[in-house]
């Protein structure tokens, strides 16, 4: 476990990196809606020179071996800025560690290594949310799979060189009715049949760049499933669970970082003879943002501790990820109004980090989702 010494020192290390390697970017990131290849390239060399690279494996595989409380401070500090520039300071999916055999060699080595970069893609245009009406499929000929469907709405920094591609091989019969059998597949970019092209624009992160995928009679070999087969889900709920936590602590960041212009701002800015800050209305807006901010950042700190010991539940990373993105959107708005019309001017970063935090509702699980995996928790218990 980390001393407070080498807790103050990473956090120290992480600030020092964000501020001075991304903060001076965010701008030119904003109005080009790219990261320029030199800045991507500058930001993971640095983070590989700093270790943070595939800090969030473990050392055995090359990581950095950093624990889920070490990570959440990470993630904390890399909340400050923009997704697109963050991105590039790479932490590969946990989901590589269930790589066996020759996939260690080809996927999770060059991942740890900065050699290759994946997507995650889970997400359809006929199932986001609805994880279990998705149309990717793969089906059996002989030991291969032949793999058909399409992904989108699937985010990272730059082209990948493979993709976890989740597609159903099957269907089981559950208590509760029919359920399609999920497998995770490796598949790499430039497989004949797997098209994957640059997606939709968005306007939060802009320069964080959306890939669409796109699978006709795509041959995959049994070398090219990831875990076992039917067991795609499981194994990608291990990373989102964590995954929803990492959003809340990020949230946390950008609203410590919104939160302090917008106190700046209040305080410095003079109307009727005095700061604004001393009038109620928005005195209070600056009161209520900081009780928010404590009470998210403790709801973080207490998932984390659950996830070490071994106990979090997909409520309780919910919860992190519905009130900790909510929390933001609050203060985002909360900031806009208090700095009036300049709150939407793009001389300032205010309307951009409005813009940044709309999308945390929305990714990860939307809050919707999060409030009826937190309703399931309470009502299964009792039967309903």
């Amino acid at each position: 476990m980390e001393t407070d010494h080498e807790t103050e020192l990473l956090v120290s290390t992480v600030r020092r990196f964000v501020e001075s390697e991304m903060f001076p970017h965010e701008d030119e990131v904003d109005r080009l809606g790219y990261v320029p290849g030199e800045i991507g390239r500058q930001i993971e060399a640095k983070s590989q020179e700093l270790g943070l690279y595939a800090c969030n494996l473990p050392e055995e595989v090359g990581g950095g071996g950093l624990g889920y409380t070490a990570m959440a401070l990470i993630e904390r500090e890399y909340g400050k800025t923009s997704h697109a520039l963050q991105s590039w300071a790479a932490r590969p999916t946990e989901l590589l560690l269930a790589c066996e055999g020759d996939q260690r060699e080809k996927y999770l080595l060059p991942a740890v290594r900065g050699e290759k970069r994946e997507l995650f893609a889970l997400t359809e245009p006929e199932a986001g949310s609805d994880v279990m009406g998705m149309k990717s499929n793969a089906r059996r000929d002989g030991d291969d799979w032949i793999l058909n469907g399409s992904k989108h709405f699937i985010s990272g920094p730059c082209m990948p060189d493979f993709a976890i591609v989740f597609a159903a091989t099957g269907e089981d019969e559950t208590p509760r009715g029919p359920r399609k059998r999920v497998t995770a597949f490796l598949v790499d970019t430039g497989t004949p049949g797997f098209t994957c092209q640059e997606g939709n624009k968005c306007v939060s992160y802009r320069g964080y760049k959306t890939y669409q995928l796109s699978f006709d009679n795509v041959r995959l070999g049994p070398e090219q499933v990831l875990g076992e087969e039917g067991r795609g889900l499981e194994l990608s709920g291990k990373w989102l669970g964590m995954g929803r936590i990492w959003v809340g602590a990020t949230c946390c960041g950008k609203a410590e970082r919104i939160l302090g212009m917008a106190t700046e701002w209040a305080a410095t800015r003079r109307q009727f003879g005095k700061p604004i800050g001393a009038f109620q209305a928005t005195g209070f807006r600056l009161a209520n943002g900081a009780m928010n901010l404590r009470a998210a950042d403790l709801l973080v700190s207490d998932a984390v501790t659950r996830a070490d010991k071994g106990i979090m539940t997909d409520a309780d990373a919910a919860m992190v990820k519905v009130y900790c993105s909510e929390m933001l959107n609050q203060i985002a708005d909360d900031t806009v109004q208090i700095y009036g019309g300049m709150g939407l001017m793009e001389e300032l970063p205010i309307q951009r980090f409005w813009r940044d935090s709309r999308l945390e509702r929305i990714w990860d699980g939307t809050s919707e989702i999060q409030r009826h995996i937190i309703t399931r928790s309470i009502l299964r218990p009792l039967g309903a």
